[in-house]
């Protein structure tokens, strides 16, 4: 199978040699101004701001998230360490289609003929779409273990409990998702291809090892930890209504229980 038009080294090399050498040479220092154009072109264009913007894109995603988090769950290393986990299962998607799409390994079982790049836009559209169905799995798994740590006041338990509530849904959401993703995967276009494999790898290994193994084994390591927040951020940071002290306290009427702040 072909890689894309636009995406081959030589293409951009030529397009580049075109842009910088060819034409300005053959136009002169007149008024005349030449373009290259075509699906070439444009897509190598593409792929240049991309890569420009990447960085810039991630870290506002990296932010944002962490900044919410904070917000809903009253603490500093609960919103850091989702954040981690949610780029584990990303990188591990995109590990898995440089396997399979760069090197050749396992290509034939979703079938592709020859080694092809990966498309410059492809990583970008997978970190925007995975970590905000990772972050959903989060935020539905937190906000579980979190009710729990402020009704009762146990880390451990409030840990059990939120995953064993929490598993099932988890599982079976991300099951779905798996399938219908792999169906992508034996699409006859390599863009195609490239989505739905990266989606249902990082899918997979975000709802077993991340989310089941990784998230209950950190919050058990950490502890109380897991809540601090330091006093002065506390009385910065407005009441949300997911999993707050005082929304849990009026449910249950007992007196409010505070994560682990900083005095």
């Amino acid at each position: 199978m072909p890689a894309p038009v636009g995406t081959r080294a030589a293409t951009a090399d030529t397009i580049a040699r075109l842009r910088t050498e060819v034409l300005p040479a053959a136009i002169g220092h007149g008024p005349a101004r030449a373009h290259v154009g075509g699906a070439a072109a444009s897509l190598s264009e593409v792929g240049r701001r991309t890569s420009e913007r990447l960085p810039v894109f991630v870290a506002a995603v990296l932010a944002l998230s962490f900044l919410l988090l904070m917000l809903v769950f009253r603490s500093v290393v609960v919103p850091l360490k989702a954040v981690l986990l949610n780029l584990l299962s990303i990188g591990a998607a995109y590990g898995v289609m440089v396997a399979v799409f760069q090197w050749g390994w396992g290509g034939a079982l979703i079938g592709l003929e020859a080694t092809v790049p990966i498309v410059s836009f492809i990583p970008m559209f997978l970190f925007a779409i995975l970590f905000g169905l990772s972050m959903d799995y989060e935020v539905f798994l937190l906000s579980r273990v979190r009710e729990e740590y402020v009704r009762t006041g146990d880390n451990g338990t409030a840990i059990v409990e939120g995953v064993a509530g929490t598993a099932r849904i988890i599982t079976s959401a991300a099951l779905i998702m798996v399938a219908v993703f792999l169906s992508f995967a034996v699409a006859e276009d390599p863009s195609t291809k490239m989505f739905g494999l990266g989606l249902a790898t990082a899918i997979f290994i975000d709802a077993t090892v991340v989310r089941m193994v990784l998230v209950p084994a950190t919050m058990t390591l950490l502890g109380r930890t897991n809540w601090w927040l330091p006093k002065w951020l506390d009385r910065m940071l407005p009441r949300g209504p997911v999993g707050t002290d005082d929304t849990d306290a009026e449910s249950t009427g007992e007196a409010p229980r505070q994560g682990l702040v900083d005095r």
